[in-house]
Parts: C-alpha cells; structure tokens; sequence
C-alpha cells in the first residue's frame, strides 16, 4: 500500500529539517512514501490543496480532536486497508490553523497524535517515526520495543 502525506509548507526549523530526513531514510528501505508538501495560504485555500493532494486515497487527517491509538492500533488500521486492497493512505496535515470543517469531514480516520496540539513541523516527524515503528513491527525487527 502506498503512503502519501500532504503537508502544508516546509519545516523551516533545522530540527525538524533532521528529523525528516532521518525517517525518510529509514522508511525508503521498508514501503512507498510520497512526501508532498503544499502551499500555504488561507485555511480555505489550504483545505482544498489538502483534499485534492489526497484524492482517491484513504485520507487519515491528523487533529488533536481525533481518536488516540497505540502503535499497534495505528499498525492494525494500516494493514486492515492494505489488506482491503487500499490504493493507499494518505496523511493529511494542516498548516498552523489546522483543519477547516470540510477537510475533518472528509477524513476516513480523524487520528489525534496526542491530546496536546502539535505544531505542524513536530507532528510531520512524529508521524514518521510512528510509520517507521509500524515497518518494523511488521517486518519483525526489534526498534518498536
């Protein structure tokens, strides 16, 4: 199954910068990732780039009102999609005023990362540490623990 994730602009903090170079990295070896990063705008303008970078695939839209999972729930929905024959998922995340309406409406999943809100930059790299942490469940390795 193909992963997407739609981000709003580009981490400007260096630390963030390092992070998603290092998960990238790890995960190339393990899935198909696709990166997509969108202009920033209104969050109007931004929804919608949200919902057309993410069209025909199971859109997960990361908000802290959403459910909380373990590492395990977030690996058992992934592998329910991909073994529903999911084209993929994508990974919706919004700028620095979050979601509007229509893009929470039109989530498949309404996934929360944490309670506490996360900036966007921060919630980018813990989404991908999160997927690599699924990779290796799924493969058997030991970095999960």
């Amino acid at each position: 199954m193909k992963l997407r994730i739609c981000v709003i602009g580009k981490p400007k903090l260096g630390f963030a910068r390092a992070g998603l170079e290092e998960y990238l990295g790890r995960l190339q070896r393990y899935t198909r990732l696709e990166l997509i990063h969108l202009k920033e705008g209104t969050s109007a303008q931004e929804g919608q780039r949200l919902l057309e970078a993410s069209e025909g695939y199971r859109r997960v839209v990361l908000d802290e009102r959403g459910e909380l999972v373990d590492t395990l729930g977030f690996k058992g929905r992934l592998e329910t999609w991909e073994m529903q024959a999911e084209k993929g998922a994508a990974f919706l995340i919004g700028g620095a005023e979050g979601h509007p309406p229509v893009v929470r409406q039109a989530a498949d999943w309404l996934l929360a990362l944490s309670k506490l809100t996360l900036q966007h930059e921060l919630a980018l790299v813990v989404l991908l540490e999160q997927l690599y942490r699924v990779e290796t469940l799924k493969k058997g390795e030991p970095y999960h623990r």
